[in-house]
């Protein structure tokens, strides 16, 4: 049986379970549990962890699947669901350990949320660290760090060489820094 057929009957079991069928969530609960060991072996592995800590982790999921059980979606795959807690289970005992976690960007990448923030004050305190720079550096840094412009748009608007707005650029960089290490 292939690993599609067994998602499928899990899911099947689960659905019963879901219904009240307290035999099919023993089924459930049976037959997940190799896999849920085998994938948290696996995580452990690729995250560094103990070996010994996929046992752990696996109690940790099977107690999560009962408890959190009406948060599966029957009408998605089961695999997925199960993997998602077998990660976060994995990532709970990590920090609880006190060891950094690396997560690939892969697993994450639909929970981030860019929030864009436009903050006046922040506006305002460039301006006022802008106004320190000469020019034409000033027009350049306000150009392509504030404004969102690339190097060849500045160069044509200031009738500079790119080279030369990029060594501009570099230099009020420099300036910036320094005003700002001297100021704390």
């Amino acid at each position: 049986m292939g690993q599609a057929e067994r998602e499928s009957e899990w899911a099947e079991w689960m659905r019963s379970a879901l219904d009240g069928d307290a035999q099919a969530y023993q089924r459930f609960l049976v037959a997940v549990t190799p896999h849920l060991r085998a994938m948290a072996r696996r995580r452990c592995e690729q995250y560094g962890a103990p070996a010994g800590e996929a046992e752990d982790i696996v109690q940790e999921v099977l107690l999560a699947v009962h408890l959190k059980r009406g948060s599966w979606d029957p009408a998605r795959p089961i695999g997925p669901w199960l993997s998602t807690i077998v990660r976060h289970k994995l990532i709970d005992s990590l920090r609880r350990r006190g060891r950094h976690v690396n997560v690939p960007i892969e697993d994450v990448i639909e929970t981030l949320e860019a929030t864009e923030r436009t903050d006046a004050t922040d506006r305002m305190d460039a301006e006022t660290v802008l106004a320190r720079l000469k020019d034409p550096q000033r027009d350049i840094v306000r150009s392509i760090s504030l404004e969102g412009a690339g190097v060849r748009e500045t160069a044509e608007r200031l009738k500079m060489s790119e080279g030369a707005v990029r060594v501009a650029l570099h230099r009020a960089l420099k300036s910036l820094a320094a005003l700002y290490r001297s100021e704390t």
